[in-house]
């Protein structure tokens, strides 16, 4: 599912009135679109600047920061002005780092990745969190995750998944087959390559959206694709699962397809069937949260961020929400723009309106 984020509208602030509204909130969003400078003290500011507020009298506006410089002022040297927004600077911080844990050959620690960034451990912690929605431990353990899926994938019948285990950046054996069913949603010996060794049922059945196939492992339902092209889908599964051996459902799985086009048609019903649910940390809690939003109700990606415990992790929600597989269970559907317009979606924008007039979104 492809999403266009919703950027912020430019000159939302048209006239001094607004402005010094949004000086007096320490409107954040302003910050940006325009700067404040005060005459008595020859400072210019950001809107969200946190020092006393001069008398409305003695302070003039400027589009840019220079502006403000050229009209004679200096930046604060509390909200810093002349320098990034402190959003902007920790998200800068935050992908650098997150590339620092990536590109280790083994898990860097709490303390080296804080003096790599430049503050404190406690700062560090709270600042990684905020943009990312994870732990920088939690961060690590995905990229391990990631790293020994991408090689699992890879191994030939000769190889040993020991190798592949310490390769990744687990210290030992036990650790990593402990966390395999989480990071994989099966034992590493299945994984493998796609699922090598496992078998998937799938069928794949007409409903109002056109083309709908299922598949289940022996967890669960793993998939929900929907399209026009039923050999498209069927495709699709393959290239998610390439080594997996697929199998056509017996008749007893017509139960569950019949519970999942139950689901399109009539959301209000829900979906009693368990769910093989593959991804990330981050990306299973963010599908948590979807999964507890009710038919009817849809929320931004800054709303579903915050939810998450990333508030600024809006991008990150986005990303999570285009690696969804099981589409309608897990409802991506509902999140929509901050405005309540729709974005991409994976399965098409016009099915997304669909199932939202379906739902009775507001």
């Amino acid at each position: 599912m492809g999403h266009t984020l919703e950027l912020r509208e430019q000159n939302m602030f048209v006239n001094d009135d607004e402005r010094w509204a949004a000086v007096q909130q320490r409107s954040a969003e302003a910050d940006g679109q325009f700067y404040y400078a005060v005459r008595t003290t020859g400072v210019y500011c950001r809107p969200s600047c946190p020092s006393r507020h001069a008398l409305r009298a003695n302070i003039s506006f400027h589009l840019t920061a220079q502006d403000a410089r050229q009209a004679g002022f200096r930046p604060c040297l509390r909200c810093k002005p002349d320098l990034p927004p402190l959003a902007e600077r920790h998200a800068a911080l935050v992908a650098q780092m997150c590339r620092l844990i990536e590109e280790a050959e083994t898990e860097p620690d709490l303390a080296s990745l804080a003096e790599a960034s430049g503050v404190s451990r406690f700062h560090f912690h709270r600042i990684f969190k905020a943009q990312t929605g994870l732990t920088p431990k939690a961060y690590a353990a995905g990229v391990r995750q990631r790293r020994m899926q991408a090689q699992l994938a890879q191994l030939t019948d000769s190889g040993k998944v020991t190798d592949v285990i310490y390769a990744s950046g687990f210290n030992s054996s036990g650790r990593f087959y402990a966390q395999s069913n989480g990071a994989l949603g099966m034992q590493p010996s299945a994984y493998r390559g796609g699922g090598h060794g496992e078998t998937i049922r799938f069928a794949i059945a007409q409903c109002s959206l056109g083309a709908i196939l299922v598949a289940s492992t022996d967890k669960g339902i793993c998939a929900i694709l929907i399209g026009d092209d039923p050999d498209a889908l069927a495709r699709d599964l393959q290239d998610r699962f390439p080594k997996a051996e697929l199998a056509g459902a017996e008749a007893d799985y017509e139960r569950v397809v019949a519970a999942v086009i139950g689901l399109v048609e009539a959301p209000e019903i829900g979906l009693d069937l368990p769910l093989d649910v593959r991804g990330t940390a981050f990306q299973q809690r963010v599908w948590q949260v979807l999964r507890s939003i009710p038919a009817g109700r849809t929320v931004s990606y800054t709303e579903l961020a915050e939810l998450v415990g990333a508030p600024n992790g809006a991008r990150a929600v986005a990303s999570a929400c285009a690696a969804n597989a099981i589409a309608i269970a897990i409802p991506c559907h509902r999140v929509v723009r901050t405005d309540g317009s729709l974005s991409g979606y994976r399965w098409g924008v016009e099915r997304k309106q669909v199932l939202l007039e379906r739902e009775g979104a507001k």
